[in-house]
């Protein structure tokens, strides 16, 4: 069955967005392991904010191959896309049936927040850059009750990059 990874870059003081929107703070100098992660994957989850963001973006996506889902209740169509509507579980656990690589769940923090707070999330790969930005969009919120989870891999960059990745611990 496909997993859902939630896979973001956040500041060390939580924010996925600076406070202006702004992503510039992300560490772009290395491939931290996003090459080999984009190989086990085959589809991105956003919400509609981040599909808006997505497409302001100049160049090539270098995740062009995969398929793109966007979550809206509002959109009609989106390009290259498609929108799903409807019961987040249902449609969620329909897509982890169907064959495929595994679904990277891209944003926003709002649609993660559902994610969190209906347990579809399989794996947290979050890479913590070393700065505060003192506010903007924090990545956790509104989390209707606590989540504990299990290190199951850590990797340490000579940039002072972290990458954390945790499961859900079956055992809490």
């Amino acid at each position: 069955m496909r997993k859902v990874i939630l896979g973001l870059a956040i500041s060390l003081d939580g924010f996925i967005e600076g406070p202006n929107g702004e992503y510039d703070w992300c560490f772009t100098d290395q491939d931290y392991g996003l090459t080999e992660f984009s190989k086990s994957i085959d589809a991105l989850l956003m919400g509609r904010k981040t599909y808006d963001l997505m497409k302001q973006y100049d160049g090539p996506s270098p995740w062009s191959e995969a398929k793109t889902y966007v979550f809206s209740r509002t959109m009609k169509e989106a390009a290259n896309s498609e929108i799903l509507q409807g019961d987040l579980v249902q449609v969620i656990h329909a897509l982890k049936q169907q064959p495929g690589k595994d679904l990277w769940l891209f944003g926003g923090a709002d649609l993660t927040t559902q994610f969190i707070n209906h347990n579809l999330i399989d794996e947290y790969w979050l890479s913590v850059h070393p700065i505060l930005l003192g506010a903007g969009k924090p990545l956790f919120h509104d989390i209707k009750e606590r989540k504990k989870l299990k290190l199951t891999e850590s990797k340490v960059y000579d940039t002072g990059l972290v990458s954390l990745r945790y499961q859900p611990d079956s055992d809490a």
